[in-house]
Protein backbone atom coordinates (compact mmCIF):
# COMPACT_ATOMS: atom_id res chain seq x y z
CA UNK A 1 0.00 0.00 0.00
CA UNK A 2 1.46 3.39 -0.84
CA UNK A 3 1.49 6.73 1.53
CA UNK A 4 -1.39 8.65 -0.51
CA UNK A 5 -3.75 5.94 1.07
CA UNK A 6 -3.12 5.66 4.33
CA UNK A 7 -2.58 9.68 5.22
CA UNK A 8 -6.59 10.40 4.47
CA UNK A 9 -7.13 7.49 7.51
CA UNK A 10 -4.09 8.67 9.67
CA UNK A 11 -5.63 12.65 9.03
CA UNK A 12 -9.10 11.16 10.34
CA UNK A 13 -7.70 9.28 13.50
CA UNK A 14 -6.09 12.35 14.40
CA UNK A 15 -8.95 14.03 14.02
CA UNK A 16 -10.32 11.97 16.38
CA UNK A 17 -8.15 12.30 18.88
CA UNK A 18 -8.04 15.97 19.28
CA UNK A 19 -11.84 16.06 19.47
CA UNK A 20 -12.29 13.23 22.14
CA UNK A 21 -8.65 15.43 24.43
CA UNK A 22 -11.02 18.94 24.11
CA UNK A 23 -14.15 17.32 25.22
CA UNK A 24 -12.68 15.35 27.97
CA UNK A 25 -10.31 19.03 28.47
CA UNK A 26 -14.13 20.44 29.16
CA UNK A 27 -15.52 17.17 31.42
CA UNK A 28 -12.67 18.13 33.75
CA UNK A 29 -13.14 22.07 33.72
CA UNK A 30 -16.85 21.46 34.63
CA UNK A 31 -15.78 19.03 37.51
CA UNK A 32 -13.31 21.37 38.62
CA UNK A 33 -15.53 24.26 38.79
CA UNK A 34 -18.24 22.00 40.10
CA UNK A 35 -15.74 21.02 43.45
CA UNK A 36 -15.28 24.38 43.90
CA UNK A 37 -18.72 25.17 45.04
CA UNK A 38 -19.24 26.19 48.63
CA UNK A 39 -22.23 27.09 50.77
CA UNK A 40 -23.37 30.92 50.02
CA UNK A 41 -22.26 30.39 46.18
CA UNK A 42 -24.58 31.38 43.30
CA UNK A 43 -25.15 29.04 40.30
CA UNK A 44 -27.11 28.20 37.43
CA UNK A 45 -28.52 25.31 36.64
CA UNK A 46 -28.64 23.27 33.21
CA UNK A 47 -32.27 24.74 33.13
CA UNK A 48 -31.37 28.54 34.21
CA UNK A 49 -32.65 28.76 37.41
CA UNK A 50 -30.41 31.15 39.71
CA UNK A 51 -29.87 30.17 42.98
CA UNK A 52 -27.74 30.36 46.74
CA UNK A 53 -25.79 26.91 47.44
CA UNK A 54 -26.98 25.73 50.77
CA UNK A 55 -25.00 22.29 50.92
CA UNK A 56 -23.08 20.10 49.25
CA UNK A 57 -22.81 16.52 49.27
CA UNK A 58 -20.89 13.83 47.11
CA UNK A 59 -23.46 13.65 44.29
CA UNK A 60 -26.09 16.47 44.69
CA UNK A 61 -26.92 20.08 46.19
CA UNK A 62 -28.86 21.39 48.76
CA UNK A 63 -29.85 24.84 46.95
CA UNK A 64 -32.15 28.01 48.34
CA UNK A 65 -34.21 29.43 45.31
CA UNK A 66 -36.17 32.10 47.68
CA UNK A 67 -37.54 32.56 50.78
CA UNK A 68 -38.25 29.19 51.92
CA UNK A 69 -37.58 27.30 49.08
CA UNK A 70 -34.82 24.61 49.21
CA UNK A 71 -34.36 22.42 46.23
CA UNK A 72 -31.90 19.16 45.91
CA UNK A 73 -30.25 19.20 42.38
CA UNK A 74 -27.42 16.44 40.56
CA UNK A 75 -24.14 18.09 40.63
CA UNK A 76 -24.08 17.63 37.12
CA UNK A 77 -27.38 20.02 37.09
CA UNK A 78 -25.45 22.52 37.87
CA UNK A 79 -24.54 24.96 34.75
CA UNK A 80 -21.84 27.67 36.35
CA UNK A 81 -20.64 28.51 39.64
CA UNK A 82 -20.78 32.57 39.41
CA UNK A 83 -19.20 34.99 41.15
CA UNK A 84 -20.73 37.16 43.87
CA UNK A 85 -20.31 40.60 41.24
CA UNK A 86 -22.33 38.40 38.75
CA UNK A 87 -24.98 36.97 40.77
CA UNK A 88 -26.00 39.89 42.62
CA UNK A 89 -26.36 41.47 39.03
CA UNK A 90 -28.60 39.10 37.16
CA UNK A 91 -30.56 38.17 40.43
CA UNK A 92 -30.76 41.39 41.94
CA UNK A 93 -29.91 44.24 39.46
CA UNK A 94 -27.17 45.16 41.30
CA UNK A 95 -24.30 46.22 39.76
CA UNK A 96 -21.12 47.17 42.02
CA UNK A 97 -18.44 48.29 39.51
CA UNK A 98 -19.54 51.02 37.88
CA UNK A 99 -17.51 53.60 37.46
CA UNK A 100 -19.86 56.78 37.30
CA UNK A 101 -23.23 57.96 36.49
CA UNK A 102 -22.01 59.80 33.18
CA UNK A 103 -21.02 56.26 31.25
CA UNK A 104 -24.52 55.17 31.69
CA UNK A 105 -26.83 54.85 28.67
CA UNK A 106 -30.23 56.99 28.98
CA UNK A 107 -33.33 54.92 28.15
CA UNK A 108 -34.28 57.47 25.70
CA UNK A 109 -32.70 59.35 22.79
CA UNK A 110 -33.66 62.68 24.13
CA UNK A 111 -29.59 63.72 25.67
CA UNK A 112 -28.62 62.77 21.71
CA UNK A 113 -30.16 65.44 20.16
CA UNK A 114 -29.80 67.98 23.56
CA UNK A 115 -26.89 70.50 23.95
CA UNK A 116 -25.51 71.98 26.98
CA UNK A 117 -27.34 75.22 26.08
CA UNK A 118 -30.95 75.43 25.50
CA UNK A 119 -30.63 78.18 23.14
CA UNK A 120 -32.56 76.75 20.27
CA UNK A 121 -36.30 77.24 20.82
CA UNK A 122 -38.39 73.95 20.23
CA UNK A 123 -40.02 73.19 17.57
CA UNK A 124 -43.50 72.47 18.10
CA UNK A 125 -44.88 71.60 14.97
CA UNK A 126 -46.89 68.83 14.36
CA UNK A 127 -45.24 66.42 11.92
CA UNK A 128 -47.58 64.15 9.30
CA UNK A 129 -46.90 60.44 9.25
CA UNK A 130 -49.51 59.67 6.87
CA UNK A 131 -52.37 58.57 9.65
CA UNK A 132 -55.78 59.87 9.76
CA UNK A 133 -56.76 61.70 12.35
CA UNK A 134 -59.65 60.17 14.17
CA UNK A 135 -61.39 63.51 14.09
CA UNK A 136 -61.83 63.51 10.50
CA UNK A 137 -63.25 60.40 9.97
CA UNK A 138 -66.93 61.26 11.12
CA UNK A 139 -67.24 63.96 9.13
CA UNK A 140 -65.74 62.26 6.08
CA UNK A 141 -68.65 59.34 6.55
CA UNK A 142 -71.49 61.55 7.31
CA UNK A 143 -70.77 63.04 3.59
CA UNK A 144 -71.07 59.78 2.35
CA UNK A 145 -74.12 58.65 4.09
CA UNK A 146 -75.90 62.19 3.19
CA UNK A 147 -74.70 61.20 -0.32
CA UNK A 148 -75.92 57.79 -0.31
CA UNK A 149 -79.19 58.90 1.36
CA UNK A 150 -80.42 61.21 -1.87
CA UNK A 151 -81.98 59.98 -4.52
CA UNK A 152 -80.10 59.59 -7.64
CA UNK A 153 -81.05 61.34 -10.89
CA UNK A 154 -81.52 59.59 -13.92
CA UNK A 155 -82.24 61.07 -17.78
CA UNK A 156 -85.96 60.55 -17.62
CA UNK A 157 -86.63 62.69 -14.64
CA UNK A 158 -86.93 66.52 -14.83
CA UNK A 159 -86.80 69.11 -12.52
CA UNK A 160 -89.79 70.89 -13.23
CA UNK A 161 -92.26 67.91 -12.19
Amino acid sequence: MSLLTLLPFIVLIGAMFLMTRSAKKKQQQAADMRNQMQPGSGIRTIGGMYATVKEVNEDTVLVDAGPGVDLLFAKNAIGAVLTDDEYNRIVHGVEHDLKSDADLVPDDASSLTETGDSAAPADDKAVDLGKKDTADEPADEAIEAKTDAEPKKTDGDSEAK
